[in-house]
């Protein structure tokens, strides 16, 4: 009878889902040599060629998308199974800046059901400054956040987010009227960068709405009520980058940074999912 080794098929199920070798083995605490690797005897295993791999991008074959979803549920029976003498779940709470989730958070959180099924994953969403506030006295486990400035260095640099003017295809902008903004409440260093790239370009502005994240701030902007200043991998989709179109000073981008007070095995194999995800989301090149 074949076997199969649930580091094997969890190898597999992350590469699937990250669609990179690379993102996987960040995910395992791995290289990507060895995550090759385990795929590599898995499709001897089963005598199938599970994905089809060119220098730019990995999918899925036919046998690989057939094998997929039975994939998830082995892997979802082998951690029952491992759990199945009343074991705790463990439990992590994670806060996270306001810009850095969007749209594409149902994606992360199916990224974190799939790679650990037992995990209760809390999530904060605020400010960064917030954040790091929670994160300094002891009430989250580990920040992502935007660093805005050198104050705070240290911290595991996920990805460089780079922010653009997103506003929905039909966005009208009449030359010598103030530019209609879509912001977070103030304080908001987001905020702050877009009004002070506008200030020095000599472009005069208006607010028109204001918000709370991203979600709010990307439903006005694809309503064509504003444009805003957001992280183009997390704007709503179908909004569009206008800011060369209507002559708008280019925004700097910022690094998302991953801050970590538990230091078990087990939390930083969780952030590391977590972030192997976030940088799957990240707009290929």
């Amino acid at each position: 009878m074949k076997t199969l080794d649930p580091e094997a098929v969890q190898a597999f199920v992350l590469t699937a889902d990250l669609k990179s070798f690379t993102r996987a083995a960040e995910a395992m605490d791995s290289s990507q040599s060895a995550v090759s690797l385990k795929i590599k005897r898995l499709e001897d295993a089963l005598g199938r060629r599970l994905l089809e791999r060119t220098p730019r991008l990995v999918r899925l074959s036919a046998d690989g998308n057939a094998f997929l979803q039975p994939a998830r549920a082995f892997i979802a029976a082998h951690h029952s199974a491992l759990g199945c003498f009343g074991v705790p779940p463990r439990r992590l709470i994670v806060g996270i800046s306001h810009h850095i989730v969007g749209s594409e958070l149902p994606h992360l959180l199916r990224r974190m059901r799939d790679a650990e099924p037992g995990l209760v994953l809390e999530i904060r969403v605020a400010a960064s400054r917030d954040v790091l506030d929670q994160f300094d006295r002891g009430v989250i486990d580990a920040a992502i956040v935007l660093r805005h400035d050198s104050r705070r260095r240290g911290g595991e640099v996920i990805i460089q987010e780079a922010f653009g003017w997103m506003a929905s295809s039909d966005f009208e902008y009449h030359r010598g009227e103030p530019l209609r903004l879509a912001t977070q409440a103030d304080p908001c260093s987001v905020r702050s960068m877009a009004i002070e790239a506008l200030d020095k370009a000599g472009i005069a502005w208006t607010e028109v709405f204001v918000g709370g994240g991203v979600a709010t701030i990307g439903a006005a902007v694809a309503a064509g009520l504003a444009v805003a200043a957001l992280g183009r991998r997390v704007a709503p989709a179908g909004t569009i980058d206008v800011g060369g179109r209507l002559d708008l000073p280019a925004l700097p981008s910022r690094a998302v940074v991953l801050h970590l007070s538990r230091r078990d095995r087990e939390a930083r194999h969780s952030l590391k999912t977590l972030a192997a995800a976030i940088r799957a989301t990240a707009p290929r090149l």
